[in-house]
């Protein structure tokens, strides 16, 4: 498996918020957040999506898992009442670019913690991050971001 070690920057954060199992169901919440992105002329090739489950559903019952769809926004970009602000924190992560289907999602998140345990990284206690810059957006790719310490 192919991937890179990069700091991620800070991030301020617009978001909206789902409570359930983690499923289809999440892109449903990423497909709100992209229309109260367009109505605001948010979109664009440098746009950055981020889907961040908040929760590990082995340790969590699956009603509280939290899934966050999000856009990066400018630090002046005012916010209305119509949905969540946020940031994420500066941190090291593995990044893995992976064509964002379900079975090559599943493929990469299995192979994921394999690659950790027999390789010298740990895993860090923020959420992994599915990262969607520009035109991946359009073309079935994301960035898995696992943190790393």
């Amino acid at each position: 498996m192919k991937f890179r070690v990069e700091t991620l920057p800070h991030y301020r954060i617009a978001y909206l918020r789902r409570f359930g199992t983690y499923g289809p169901e999440n892109s449903e919440v990423m497909e709100d957040l992209k229309v109260w992105a367009r109505e605001r002329n948010l979109l664009s090739e440098s746009t950055i999506l981020l889907a961040i489950p908040q929760d590990n559903p082995e340790t969590t019952l699956s009603e509280k898992c939290r899934f966050d769809a999000c856009i990066v926004i400018a630090d002046d970009y005012q916010i209305d009442g119509s949905i969540f602000e946020g940031e994420t924190s500066e941190g090291k992560y593995l990044i893995y670019e992976v064509k964002h289907i379900t079975e090559d999602i599943q493929e990469a998140y299995s192979k994921i913690f394999l690659f950790l345990q027999s390789n010298e990284y740990h895993i860090d206690n923020r959420p992994i991050i599915e990262r969607f810059i520009g035109n991946m957006n359009s073309n079935s790719f994301c960035e898995i971001c696992v943190p790393i310490k």
